[in-house]
């Protein structure tokens, strides 16, 4: 991968005595704490345009007493904790921008209880989505939520995930039921529960999910299952324009067909598919659609809904699939996008934007990004969300052009700021990390004080995850403001 091209970041020590704070840790975890150069620096990098920084120590725990007694041993040291999962965030969520520790929870990975009676299980923060669903294969029951990498629980619930099924079955913040998370101070909470409503008091589960590691280490998570359907269909769409597709996403939308998945690919894309995976799709914009139902004859009439639709904007069906392998070759263009672009320009890096604007105002954000593109001479496969209005531009940028990093900053500067006019969000999924806090700023900055004092007053001295979503001097200051110092 790229990412060895980029320069890493320094940080100014934290930890004053790493030798004596490396002996605390590994009397607690034992030979699962490493100072290894290739595991530091596997740990100080996602899947980002972003600089990698490096951890001063990664460590691996085991349990949820485990994570405790390490949090406490970093109190001790003022030492920063940042959570690792899968490693495949694209917002920088995982540098160790200020050193201290990387904690890798990927061996807690119990599935600790499930149960299709009550939809619902609890899984330790290091189980991976497809490892849930291979749990549950057999069962009747299913974990959606799906953000294209095989990433874990804690990941996805940190970075409020969603992914190609969100306008079926929701994000992660629909699908989160409760949590078992360690705070700054080693102390424990368990948010939520298994019922199905609560309205009792604050709603701490919600505060944790998309809060990135910054206000504790989740080390469990109860989610939400859904039924497996009985009946599945994908259909492959072409459209003369992007404005005919979307046209085509808000009829079905209001048409009430239950889609489970709407994905866009611009007629850019298809070709890159197409080079890459031999596909043999139409040289024209697409919209990938997934029908679900619970019976051959309801899946049928969706499907006639859906020619209908699409014959009415001047578009027109390539495929049709029932069968779950035909399904798994339509999705497959979907699926290799990432991969399909870098292979455009090898070398490049892909700095991926994240915007989600209301579906009206989907296709003239879509427009005038591509033409921003252009104008600058940046390539860029786009693909979306549709019928969240969540659309993706991959900005193929030379990580040792300095000039050319700097036009794709000022791009993504301006889908976000289009987005935010038109009543959106500078991120649908992907979260804020580093990658994103001034565009945080732009859609909230009158919120920004009062998320930095419930930063500060759950973690008052910044342990963290440090320098993302809020930054951290003024974080620090709330902190101290709150403690009374």
């Amino acid at each position: 991968m790229l990412q060895t091209a980029l320069p890493s970041m320094t940080h100014p020590p934290r930890i004053h005595d790493l030798d004596a704070f490396t002996v605390a840790l590994t009397a607690i975890v034992g030979d699962r704490c490493s100072r290894s150069e290739s595991d530091r620096a596997q740990h100080g990098r996602g899947e980002t345009h972003l600089p990698p920084a490096s951890p001063d120590l990664v460590v691996y725990p085991g349990t949820t007493d485990e994570v405790q007694r390490i949090v406490r041993v970093c109190a001790a040291h003022d030492a920063p904790i940042i959570a690792y999962g899968a490693g495949s965030s694209l917002e920088g969520h995982v540098a160790a921008v200020q050193g201290g520790i990387s904690l890798d929870m990927t061996r807690m990975n119990r599935i600790l209880r499930t149960s299709v009676e009550d939809m619902d299980a609890t899984v330790e923060a290091g189980v991976t989505r497809l490892q849930l669903c291979r749990a549950l294969s057999g069962t009747g029951a299913t974990f959606f939520i799906d953000p294209g990498a095989d990433a874990t629980l804690g990941g996805m619930t940190s970075t409020g995930a969603s992914g190609t099924t969100s306008v079926r079955y929701g994000t992660m913040r629909e699908n989160v039921l409760g949590l078992t998370v360690v705070l700054a101070d080693g102390s424990v909470l368990r948010t939520g529960g298994r019922a199905r409503k609560s309205s009792a008091g604050y709603d701490l589960t919600r505060l944790f999910i998309g809060a990135e590691g910054t206000l504790g280490i989740l080390t469990e998570v109860t989610v939400r299952l859904h039924a497996v359907p009985d009946a599945i269909a994908a259909v492959a769409c072409a459209f003369p324009t992007v404005d005919a597709a979307v046209d085509a996403v808000v009829a079905l939308l209001q048409s009430g067909v239950p889609l489970a998945r709407i994905e866009l690919l611009d007629e850019l894309t298809v070709g890159a598919v197409n080079a890459f995976s031999h596909l043999g799709l139409p040289d024209a914009p697409m919209v990938l659609l997934e029908l679900h139902a619970f019976s051959a004859p309801a899946i049928a009439e969706q499907l006639e809904t859906v020619r209908e639709i699409v014959a009415q904007v001047e578009g027109h069906i390539h495929a049709e699939a029932t069968t779950e392998e035909a399904r798994a070759r339509l999705w497959e263009a979907r699926h290799k996008v990432y991969f399909a672009g870098l292979a455009m320009k090898p070398g490049a890096r892909s700095w991926t934007t994240d915007v989600c604007v209301p579906v009206s105002h989907l296709a003239v954000n879509i427009r005038e990004a591509r033409a921003d593109c252009l104008a600058n001479g940046i390539v860029a496969p786009l693909v979306g969300h549709v019928g969240d209005g969540n659309f993706h531009l991959l900005l193929l940028v030379d990580p040792g052009d300095a000039a050319g990093l700097e036009r794709a900053s000022a791009v993504n500067d301006r889908i976000v700021q289009r987005a935010i006019a038109s009543g959106g969000t500078c991120t649908g999924e992907h979260g804020i990390g580093m990658g994103k806090m001034a565009s945080l700023a732009k859609q909230h900055g009158d919120l920004l004080p009062a998320m930095r004092a419930i930063k500060g007053a759950l973690d008052p001295h910044d342990l963290m995850n440090p320098g993302k979503i809020l930054g951290g001097q003024a974080v620090r200051q709330a902190g101290r403001r709150a403690g009374g110092q």
